[in-house]
């Protein structure tokens, strides 16, 4: 039988073992970071759907707030207008109603500027006492 020279007395895993200990290692590495990764990026996404909850529900109290402002806007419109259709109901003689409508036009002015009344209603309303 021949035998090999370089065979001799050989200790450790050699090149190809040395190789493959290093790829199962740098594989070992890379599927550790990923796995890391990915749950950082899971808990960033829990959190910044918490963030947008808590952000969804601030959001709808400043809505019930500002519909709640519109209605009693809408409330207050409705008692003027209630309030100017009686005053209309027992209108003085026309000689006197002059001032009454000045007053009227700029309490309707006034509505408008304060955000009570939009373009549509202050024209329907102006229309209606110039009628």
């Amino acid at each position: 039988m021949m035998r090999r020279r370089g065979m001799v007395g050989r200790r450790g895993p050699g090149l190809v073992g040395t190789m493959a200990t290093a790829a199962v290692i740098g594989g070992t590495a890379a599927a550790t970071s990923h796995a890391v990764d990915r749950r950082m990026n899971r808990k960033d996404a829990e959190k910044q759907q918490a963030s947008d909850a808590q952000y969804a529900a601030m959001q709808s109290q400043e809505d019930m707030a500002a519909m709640q402002a519109q209605m009693e806007a809408m409330q207050a419109q409705q008692a003027q207008m209630a309030m100017q259709a009686q005053m209309a109901a027992a209108a003085p003689p026309p000689a006197a109603a002059k001032p009454d409508l000045m007053a009227q036009l700029q309490q309707l002015a006034q509505l408008k500027e304060a955000g009570a009344l939009t373009d549509e209603e202050y024209a329907a309303a102006k229309a209606k006492l110039l009628a």
